[in-house]
């Protein structure tokens, strides 16, 4: 697999919070970024999928975004009375 060079910027204070995990962690702070990357694309792959899900489901049973609202409050108001 090759690899490119990348020119990034970043304010002082998290490049020092980058610096510091990856010293941390033993690890240079390209390996710290790319994995960085790799979550970011893996958890948004994984809540675009979740979206599509939940969009699917409320097309199939012809839910309006009130409908999903008063769902929300009606489970939290159960949850509060059984607390």
């Amino acid at each position: 697999m090759s690899t490119v060079t990348v020119n990034i910027s970043f304010q002082d204070a998290l490049l020092r919070d980058i610096d510091r995990v990856a010293r941390d962690e033993a690890r240079s702070r390209s390996e710290l970024l790319r994995e960085a990357a790799r979550e970011y694309i893996r958890r948004r792959e994984r809540w675009t999928g979740i979206f599509a899900t939940g969009q699917a489901l409320a097309r199939e049973k012809g839910l309006q975004p009130e409908d999903v609202a008063a769902e929300i409050a009606a489970f939290r108001a159960a949850t509060r009375r059984r607390a």
